[in-house]
């Protein structure tokens, strides 16, 4: 069903986690790439970065309802090995593309970078198209029988108010936060990679991120599936298109009224890529089209799938596998 309160509130932490980390410690919030090197050659702000998403379960213990569903993890040999294959294509395309819906859709959109709309405008839509090509069913449980999916779908309104006063608790840690960190820390430079108030700018981020995946349902495969189902509307829940309306517009209106002539507040300045669009060539295509089509058989991305590695560690166990596995073909 179309959760309009749910998607719009946690795609707004979704652009706050992203907007935190790029302007505190001039970093992109690229969760492919800062997994692969947390599985190579782990450092502490990745770590931190992981260790807040993982914290964001704690939260939600008292909304369980938004909490994800999953199948149970494989017990068979050959789901053991079609999870494995598919999580190698997700670590092998988004090696390729250098990025995945978190780098390219909500970061790379908002720095209205040519690069990120060519890998949006690939793995997009061979995602739905996988997902058409390989269900012959598009309903999921999202939507109950004999009411559209297309059919919105409120709270009740004590969930509401809790949802919004989470909201709202978790953007106020992390705007001010770092910065009493960094005060109170004052004979620490605020522009050493190991200062504290990096670190917790990794860890707020993190937890945000993971907050906004929860609430918003982009961490529930079958509420990506309902979304991958367009343009059969029985079947379309299009609560996703709000993460582009409440996550990737705010992003764009403060890029572009910040700018990145000032340096971020604990770095020398801004890691961002200056790859072009005339960088794009035929591995990059093959690879957002691999994920894309790892995308549409499974329902999870990078982000995702380390929430659900939380929830289940032995599909996690498998799914890490097999994205490093495909990261290393990827070389």
């Amino acid at each position: 069903m179309f959760t309009p309160i749910e998607t719009g509130i946690g795609a707004f932490l979704l652009h706050r986690a992203t907007s935190v980390l790029l302007f505190n410690n001039g970093s992109v919030l690229g969760v492919s790439g800062m997994l692969r090197q947390l599985l190579t050659a782990p450092s502490k702000s990745g770590l931190f970065f992981f260790v807040g998403m993982t914290l964001s379960f704690l939260p939600l213990k008292l909304l369980p309802e938004l909490l994800p569903t999953y199948d149970p993890p494989p017990s068979a040999w050959r789901a053991a090995l079609g999870t494995f294959g598919v999580a190698a294509l997700t670590g092998w395309g988004t090696k390729n593309c250098n990025g995945c819906t978190s780098g390219h859709m909500l970061c790379g959109l908002s720095h209205l970078r040519g690069r990120s709309f060519i890998a949006v405008g690939t793995f997009f839509p061979v995602a739905v198209l996988t997902y058409h090509f390989t269900h012959q069913s598009l309903l999921t449980e999202q939507c109950p029988t004999g009411i559209p999916c297309y059919t919105p779908a409120y709270p009740s309104s004590t969930t509401t108010i809790s949802l919004l006063l989470l909201a709202s608790c978790t953007v106020i840690i992390a705007q001010f936060l770092p910065r009493l960190v960094a005060y109170s820390t004052a004979r620490l430079s605020n522009h050493d990679p190991a200062c504290l108030a990096r670190q917790i700018t990794q860890l707020i981020a993190g937890l945000t991120f993971g907050l906004g995946l929860l609430i918003s349902g982009m961490s529930t495969p079958s509420k990506l599936f309902s979304f991958f189902a367009f343009p059969s509307l029985e079947a379309w829940d299009p609560s996703l298109a709000l993460v582009m309306v409440f996550g990737v517009l705010p992003n764009i209106a403060l890029y572009q009224s910040r700018g990145f002539g000032k340096p971020p507040q604990f770095n020398e300045s801004f890691e961002l890529s200056n790859d072009t669009v005339r960088d794009v060539n035929l591995k990059f295509i093959v690879g957002a089209a691999a994920f894309g089509v790892a995308w549409g058989l499974s329902g999870v991305c990078p982000g995702p799938a380390v929430l659900r590695a939380v929830m289940q560690p032995a599909w996690g166990l498998l799914w890490m596998g097999g994205f490093w596995t495909g990261g290393l073909l990827a070389r």
